[in-house]
């Protein structure tokens, strides 16, 4: 009678003590209070009252930490969240050196998102995202090396601004636009202005190509359909004339007698 009760009890603590741990978990195994070491997966048996294990994922774990009311450096109050990027590397410390890593890890991930952003300007926010995931990545990362926990990216996801903020870099954004439209069109006037010029020195140093530019010009206005055409006729063209009439003047002027004196 006592070897079928002892033979049961025996099985019962066999299957008692049976764990089975998945490729991305870690046990961390406690004898009586104490630290006795990881089990890593597959199946594996501890003491039934005795051992304690606590199983630790290793996968990486997508946190989002909550919107932070901030005032930036030049006194903007904004809400900015992140998203942070983690994952466990030392099981054992994770149990150890903290009560709940999770709510640790977040809970400093959310200071830290308010100290940095306060740190800043809101154009540094708004413009270098890069430099400002960078710093915080850094930071967590540090704070929580000791609880065996990695930081591998933490992303600023969404910066809400004020209505007022939003309407104020709106006006300065139209303002840029248009700077930018003035800019441009000064500089097409300024080259066309330079095209007119370098023209203008060709056409004077050639007698005959105002000449040719002026008969161009009258065969595009020929070209039209209009009724009426007139005919921009240049002074060069009409001085051999007038000279030509002054001199006639001249000789005429000078063939004629002398009108004779009277009498005195």
């Amino acid at each position: 009678m006592f070897v079928p009760i002892l033979l049961g009890t025996l099985a019962l603590l066999v299957f008692a003590g049976i764990r089975i741990i998945t490729e991305y978990e870690r046990g961390v195994v406690f004898r009586l209070g104490r630290f006795s070491g990881v089990k890593t997966a597959g199946l594996k048996w501890i003491i039934p009252g005795i051992d304690r294990m606590v199983k630790i994922s290793l996968r990486e774990i997508v946190m989002d930490v909550p919107s932070q009311e901030v005032i930036t450096r030049d006194n903007v109050s904004i809400k900015v969240n992140a998203v942070l990027y983690f994952r466990v590397l030392h099981p054992e410390k994770s149990v150890i050196q903290v009560e709940n890593y999770l709510y640790g890890t977040s809970q400093l991930a959310q200071a830290t998102l308010r100290s940095v952003c306060g740190q800043a300007e809101l154009d540094d926010l708004l413009s270098d995202r890069e430099s400002i995931n960078r710093k915080l990545q850094e930071i967590i990362d540090l704070q929580t090396e000791p609880w065996g926990v990695k930081v591998r990216a933490v992303e600023v996801k969404q910066i809400d601004l004020p209505q007022e903020m939003q309407r104020v870099m709106a006006k300065q954004a139209e303002a840029e636009r248009e700077k930018r439209a003035k800019v441009v069109l000064a500089e097409g006037e300024y080259q066309a202005a330079q095209r007119l010029a370098d023209a203008s020195r060709v056409l004077a140093s050639e007698p005959t190509g105002l000449q040719l530019r002026y008969l161009q010009t009258l065969a595009e206005v020929a070209g039209d359909k209009n009724s009426t055409t007139i005919f921009p006729v240049p002074l060069d063209l009409l001085k051999p004339f007038y000279d030509q009439m002054a001199q006639d003047e001249a000789a005429r002027a000078s063939d004629s007698p002398n009108p004779p004196e009277q009498a005195s």
